[in-house]
């Protein structure tokens, strides 16, 4: 039969803002806020293996436990710890994550780090600065990503 509801534009943006920020949906709806990319922007990265039709649903939590193969692919586009995004997910126990015992080879190798990889942050304070982030690019009119 026919879906009684479909997410729009609109109930997408205020779903990140809305939703639980501990929950998968609100941190991926997060950074992609900050990483300034819009849902098909997100799709063309990973190739189409992410449609933005299952990103909305994502982000607004209808879907909480993708695979872990799309989880890798949306790490890999919003330059984000895979293990975070599958800590996120319920496939690991916070404990691994801080531990570092699953460090993804992709996340190794990558070239440009953040100033912040050095410190110890807690999901908490890592979802904090990202929203602090976004805060003030919002005020200031944002700037291009470098």
């Amino acid at each position: 039969m026919a879906k009684n509801r479909k997410a729009t534009p609109q109930s997408t943006e205020s779903a990140a803002t809305d939703a639980d920020p501990a929950t998968l949906g609100a941190y991926l709806a997060a950074i992609r806020g900050v990483r300034r990319l819009t849902l098909r922007a997100v799709e063309e990265a990973t190739n189409g293996e992410v449609s933005n039709a299952y990103l909305s649903q994502l982000e607004n939590n209808k879907i909480t436990r993708p695979s872990p193969n799309v989880l890798h692919a949306l790490a890999r586009v919003l330059v984000v710890p895979y293990e975070t995004l599958m800590q996120k997910a319920g496939y690991l126990a916070p404990a691994a994550i801080e531990t570092g015992a699953l460090r993804s080879a992709s996340s190794a190798r990558k070239s440009k780090q953040s100033i912040f990889e050095a410190e110890t942050l807690t999901p908490e304070e890592e979802e904090a600065l990202l929203e602090y982030l976004a805060f003030l690019r919002s005020r200031k009119g944002g700037t291009a990503k470098s």
